[in-house]
Parts: C-alpha cells; sequence; structure tokens
C-alpha cells in the first residue's frame, strides 16, 4: 500500500474534484445553439472520445495508453475555464487560456505525473503523433454522433446540421469519414 504525505492527498483531492466538475459543465453548442435543456456535459463527451480512442487505437495498432490518455485529458481545461463555441474561444487565445488551466490544475500532482500530462498535453495540442491526429478528429467524429443522436428528437433536424460540417471539414481520416458519412442526416 501506498501512503501519502497529508498535502499530497489533499493535492489528489483537489484534483479529483476540480476534475469532476466536468460532470456538471454542459456543452454549450448544445445549449446554445440547440436549446437543449438537458444536454450531455463535457464529461459525458469526453467518456466517448476515450471509448472511440481505446477501440480505434487498438484495431489499428497504435499507443492505445497513449490515445486514451489524450481523450481523457483533451478537454480537462474546462474544468476551470468552461466550455465554448468555436465563436467564442479559439485558436490562440483558446490554446493559451486552455494550457494556463491544464497547468492549474496539473500543479498539485506528483511531478512525474505532471510532466506526463503536460507532454499528453502538449502532445494533443501539437496534433503531430498519430494518436494526437485521431483523438483529435474524433473528438469532432464524436460531437457529430452526439448532433446525429439530438436531431432524431429534434422538431428541426435541420437546425444540428451545422455541428456534421463543423466535423466535415475537420475530419481527413478515411476510416472516421465512412463512420460520419454513415451519421449524416
Amino acid at each position: 500500500m501506498v501512503r501519502r504525505k497529508e498535502s499530497d492527498a489533499k493535492a489528489l483531492l483537489a484534483f479529483f474534484s476540480q476534475s469532476g466538475r466536468l460532470k456538471s459543465e454542459k456543452r454549450r453548442g448544445w445549449l446554445m445553439k440547440l436549446g437543449l435543456a438537458h444536454p450531455e456535459s463535457v464529461a459525458d463527451h469526453s467518456y466517448r472520445t476515450a471509448l472511440m480512442a481505446m477501440v480505434l487505437s487498438d484495431s489499428r495498432g497504435l499507443d492505445t495508453e497513449r490515445a486514451v490518455r489524450l481523450a481523457l485529458l483533451h478537454d480537462l481545461p474546462e474544468a476551470v475555464v468552461g466550455d465554448a463555441m468555436p465563436e467564442e474561444r479559439s485558436g490562440t487565445a483558446k490554446a493559451a487560456i486552455e494550457t494556463k488551466a491544464m497547468e492549474d490544475l496539473l500543479k498539485g500532482l506528483p511531478p512525474k505525473v505532471r510532466y506526463l500530462y503536460r507532454e499528453a498535453w502538449s502532445e494533443f495540442m501539437g496534433g503531430k503523433t498519430q494518436e494526437a491526429r485521431l483523438v483529435r478528429q474524433l473528438d469532432k467524429l464524436e460531437m457529430a454522433m452526439q448532433a446525429w443522436e439530438y436531431a432524431k428528437g429534434l422538431s428541426d433536424p435541420s437546425s444540428a446540421r451545422e455541428f456534421l460540417a463543423t466535423a466535415r471539414k475537420q475530419i481527413t481520416d478515411g476510416e472516421l469519414l465512412e463512420l460520419l458519412r454513415r451519421i449524416e442526416f
């Protein structure tokens, strides 16, 4: 059994507590653009993105541990800064704000773990590895799947099509494009 110092235990609990905010952080696009009263949370989105990353990484023979780590961390800064739609926060401003939030979240973790997660965050943001490219595109595919699922219950399903268009612009992977084609409405 690993014994931790009191300060280490407090830091871990703070990290887990802050991360838990994602469970109540609603995805703004669904709130603002579709007017849903009870949309998915960022944690809901991150979970399915991680599951998709696991399955596709395993099937492709990629580093699945790395892919799942990227998927689980990809929206973690939103526990501090909240979710935002692309027109509210994007580009270098988004990267700077979210990187600062990630630093704040990680500061109490053990140095080895903090380093590992910083590196994973940089990898995801840079999108240069196969795993990072996969997770970045799965992030968009998961959003499109959620739009497809919501559209089934909307009186005007066309209002959810802009989410598919966004995904279509950012997905280049052939297998993911085929999945996207199968959910278009």
